[in-house]
């Protein structure tokens, strides 16, 4: 294919598969896609822009002469942990994709800011992410609030990983002959994992133990109609989960204009359907009376997408935040640059 399509934009989601990258050109929207099966390593010096670049730049290179790009100008880049362990990655990646892809704007946006993004597009609201673990994020598009976020041993309430922790709690609860406990849990636990006595041996040994408590959560799903303790761990994840909501719900009035702000899910963990769903409409209700819940547009790598378009267009408009969400042009020495500003 020849290099007809003019400058173009490659859009990256980030996070605990690996690398989810999207080509495209400014009016013509995504032309090539891409993945890479391997996450992005973190170290001393959190997220490690030289292996994101690794992976990131043949593949960039090859899903733009697939789309006939000849220059891509503009990237948008959404990373998990990028407000905490994104220090490097701010510092060095725009100059590297300046010097290897000829990048002239970078956007670098927590993957929570893509979720939303995807989700709800740049209008006031609040987004629930959910997966393994848990965020809330909003904003009034004059700045982003969070809320949770901090890893299933700290925080992620209400998400995957806090979910099945609780569930198989209440199985080895079963299992002692304590209070509280559900047999039905018990013996979904050991058709998953073995002896119930084996357990913590199984679990506490692994890197990945968030995902395995993750993993429990559909069966706690699959009890929940006809087992009162499941019912009730689904409950207060919901419980959760709208806490989050409301602390990050924008304020009606001058700060949100004349649009009302919206709710919106993001996330694998709303498969689990009306088990989980019914219950935080509730729990929704109760905290944000009036908010309108609305199904997510689409998802992180779709934020990511959105973000690069209006970024190439010059019709950016979100806030900016240090940690959260920064645009820079590196030939300006990495400073953030004005939402819709063409640098």
């Amino acid at each position: 294919m020849s290099s007809s399509a003019g400058p173009g934009f490659v859009a990256v989601d980030s996070g605990g598969s690996g690398l989810r990258v999207v080509v495209g050109a400014a009016g013509r929207g995504p032309l090539a896609r891409g993945a890479s099966g391997e996450p992005v390593r973190t170290g001393s010096r959190g997220i490690d822009p030289g292996h994101l670049m690794e992976q990131l730049v043949p593949m960039a290179r090859g899903l733009a002469a697939e789309a006939g790009i000849g220059r891509l100008d503009t990237a948008a880049v959404g990373a998990a942990g990028l407000a905490s362990l994104g220090d490097a990655l701010r510092a060095e990646l725009p100059g590297a994709l300046a010097r290897e892809l000829g990048v002239r704007r970078v956007a670098l946006a927590a993957d929570a800011v893509t979720a939303y993004v995807g989700a709800l597009g740049p209008r006031p609201g609040a987004v629930i992410a959910a997966g393994t673990g848990l965020i809330a994020v909003g904003t009034d598009l004059t700045g982003w609030r969070r809320a949770d976020g901090w890893g299933h041993l700290l925080g992620d309430c209400g998400g995957g990983a806090w979910i099945g922790r609780a569930g198989l709690e209440a199985a080895l609860r079963a299992h002692d002959g304590r209070g509280g406990g559900s047999g039905r849990l018990l013996a979904c636990a050991e058709e998953m994992f073995g002896p119930a006595a084996a357990l913590p041996g199984h679990l506490y040994p692994r890197t990945d133990r968030a995902a395995v408590l993750a993993s429990f959560a559909p069966r706690v799903a699959e009890c929940a109609d006809d087992d009162a303790v499941a019912a009730d761990i689904l409950r207060a994840a919901a419980r959760h989960m709208a806490d989050s909501a409301a602390a990050v719900y924008p304020e009606t009035g001058a700060g949100a204009g004349a649009v009302e702000p919206l709710v919106a899910l993001t996330g694998g963990l709303f498969n689990m359907g009306a088990p989980l769903l019914a219950p935080l409409d509730e729990e929704l209700a109760k905290r944000l009376p009036g908010a309108r819940r609305v199904a997510a547009k689409g998802n992180p790598l779709h934020g990511a997408v959105c973000i690069a378009t209006d970024l190439a267009t010059g019709s950016f408009t979100l806030p900016s935040d240090e940690k959260m969400l920064c645009v820079t042009s590196p030939a300006g020495g990495g400073d953030t640059v004005a939402p819709g500003a063409d640098t």
